[in-house]
Parts: C-alpha cells; sequence; structure tokens
C-alpha cells in the first residue's frame, strides 16, 4: 500500500514550484489532491492534467490564500468534491526584499498576509473538519531564513518565523484531536524565484552550505511525505529544516 492511499491533501501555491513538487510526490504516494493559486490559467490546468495523468483525483481552486473569506470558500469546495481532508500544505508565498530602510509598508504588509495570514485563515478553515475526523497532518513551509534571518528580507523572515510559532501552537491546541501540525523549513532550493536571482549571487549562497549544492523541490517533497504520512504519527510541534546544513 502507497503511503497516502485514501488521503486527500490541500496544497496552496500548488501549481508551481515547491507547491508542485510536493503535489506529484503525494500523488505518487497515492494521494488524490486539491491545490490552489490565485487564478485558474493555463499554469494550473497543465498541472491538474499532469497530476491526474498519475491515476489519482486532483482538482484547481482558484483561491486567495491571505483572504479568510475564500479560504473558507475553498476548504468547503473541497469537502464538497472530495468529502474529506486528510492533510494540509500551507505553501503560499511571495518575497518582497529590501533593506529596512528602504523597504515599504505596502510590501511589509503583502509579505505578512500572504506568507502567515494565509496560514491561520486555511487552518482555521479546515480545522473543523479534521477534529470531525480526529485525523489531520497541517504542514507549515517556514524557511531557514525564518530560523536565522537575513539581511533584506526582514519581512520574509518575520512571516517565517511566524510560521514555525504558529506552528507549534496549533500542536498544542489541536493535538488531543489527534490533528498533528508540524513545519518544514527549506534552504537554498532551486524553484522559478531562485533563478531569478543574479548568478553571483546564487554563487554566494551555495558557497555557504555545508554540502555545497543547491536543494531540490523533491528534497523538500520527501521530507512532507513522512510528515503528511502515518510513519509520523507520533511527530508534532516540530520544525525540520530541509537546507543542506545552513541552519546548524
Amino acid at each position: 500500500m502507497k503511503l497516502l492511499e485514501g488521503k486527500l491533501a490541500l496544497i496552496t501555491g500548488g501549481a508551481r514550484g515547491i507547491g508542485k513538487a510536493l503535489a506529484l510526490r503525494f500523488a505518487a504516494e497515492g494521494a488524490s489532491i486539491a491545490f490552489s493559486d490565485l487564478k485558474y490559467d493555463e499554469n494550473m490546468e497543465a498541472t491538474e492534467k499532469e497530476i491526474q495523468a498519475m491515476g489519482v483525483q486532483a482538482k484547481g481552486f482558484a483561491s486567495n490564500a491571505a483572504s479568510l473569506e475564500d479560504s473558507e470558500k475553498l476548504a468547503e469546495a473541497v469537502v464538497a468534491t472530495f468529502g474529506r481532508i486528510d492533510i494540509l500544505v500551507n505553501n503560499a508565498g511571495i518575497t518582497r526584499d529590501n533593506l529596512l530602510m528602504r523597504m515599504t509598508e505596502q510590501d511589509w504588509d503583502l509579505v505578512i498576509n500572504v506568507n502567515l495570514k494565509s496560514a491561520f485563515n486555511l487552518t482555521k478553515a479546515v480545522q473543523r473538519t479534521m477534529i470531525k475526523q480526529r485525523s489531520g497532518s497541517i504542514i507549515n513551509m517556514s524557511s531557514v531564513v525564518g530560523v536565522n534571518g537575513n539581511a533584506g528580507q526582514s519581512n520574509y523572515s518575520a512571516s517565517k518565523a511566524g510560521m514555525i510559532g504558529f506552528t507549534k501552537s496549533m500542536a498544542q491546541e489541536l493535538g488531543s484531536r489527534s490533528v498533528r501540525c508540524n513545519a518544514i523549513a527549506p534552504g537554498f532550493i532551486e524553484t522559478e524565484m531562485t533563478h531569478k536571482l543574479p548568478e553571483d549571487v546564487r554563487t554566494q549562497w551555495i558557497s555557504t552550505i555545508p554540502l555545497r549544492r543547491s536543494g531540490k523541490p523533491e528534497d523538500v517533497a520527501d521530507v512532507a511525505v513522512f510528515l503528511a504520512s502515518d510513519l509520523s504519527s507520533y511527530v508534532t510541534g516540530q520544525v525540520i529544516s530541509v537546507c543542506g546544513g545552513m541552519s546548524m
């Protein structure tokens, strides 16, 4: 039997990058997949078809994770379509990097809303279903800069550090109902976001990593499968860094 067979995973920001890698990996382990992004476009449709071709149910939803109203509607639509929610991955995230002296209030608020408030929104929206099922695994995507901080990323670092505190609080609130909550803190992972960085910046980052290489979205997905599955049934409130040793 596959590790996630019979389970439904809801992944925000699942049409590309790490979110898509998680969706494909979960599908390979037998999970049905619901994923969201801001709009239903060609990219989301292609991801939906790619997952369905693996022989599992999959559906993409247009939803703004930074909106509580949208998140509640998304949770309702997923339950109406699939009948349950076993796994929630709060993966939606953006960056608006700048030194604090140059950072605008708009860029601060936008990053906090998309990266951190979205976790509040979706967790609040799905917790009733998981509590009723008396089972569930919530995985929050933090970051190595949420653990270590990083110059020029005070908004992003704050949002990802907040995700860690939120994770530990939810683990305590929901544990008695057999709902687990953990966080993953990726390091320098090859995505569309990191590909936009200048080559000298990429080289400098990689030189600070003990394993001397960047990570792949699949490296994060493998850890997510562990946290989503019954292999981690006694693991909650933890932060697992997938960073090649950056946060030692």
